[in-house]
């Protein structure tokens, strides 16, 4: 999926006033794309739109004004969207009691390697884990993981961890937007 580029974003007052009539378009963009797994993962495929918006909203909630500024935070999410034939999501951990999130985070060390995207086939493609969000002794509740899909599309999502086994089909819906994305 191509990047987005600086001359797609407009400062944040621009934004600012627009942002009534673009939120509801990316909320929808959002919730094709959004898939639990269990009652404890949620993943969030990224795209140009969900990536846009994410810049322009950091840009508006930080006043950011300075060219070298805006172009680490399209450098940041851009890297969400993956390379050619690549999905990439933001994976969150939703887990809502602190002591159980905690325990879980630590105790949960091996979920990176148990991740899959399952394609039409049978196979199971492994996410690839930003190493960068993994610390000797506990995840993070929010990661930044892609699937090398080879640009097949997904028909569902699971993670084989011992202590944590789901798997979730993807309808029709979120298997088009998905689709899709692949495609642009």
């Amino acid at each position: 999926m191509k990047p987005v580029d600086r001359s797609e974003l407009t400062d944040f007052q621009t934004y600012r006033d627009s942002r009534d009539k673009t939120r509801p378009r990316i909320i929808e963009i959002k919730q094709r794309r959004r898939i639990h797994v269990g009652d404890a993962l949620t993943f969030l495929f990224e795209n140009r739109d969900t990536v846009r918006y994410q810049v322009q909203e950091m840009m508006l909630a930080e006043r950011i004004v300075r060219e070298a500024d805006i172009a680490h935070e399209l450098h940041t999410y851009n890297e969400l969207l993956g390379g050619p034939g690549e999905l990439g999501a933001t994976l969150l951990i939703e887990i809502e009691d602190v002591a159980q999130r905690d325990q879980k985070l630590r105790a949960w060390l091996k979920l990176p390697e148990h991740l899959y995207a399952k394609l039409e086939d049978g196979s199971k493609v492994r996410a690839k884990f930003d190493s960068r969000q993994i610390s000797d002794g506990r995840l993070s509740s929010v990661h930044y993981v892609r699937f090398d899909v080879k640009g097949h599309t997904p028909v569902a999502l699971g993670c084989d961890l011992p202590e944590y086994t789901a798997e979730t089909p993807l309808d029709d819906q979120q298997r088009l937007a998905l689709e899709d994305d692949l495609s642009a």
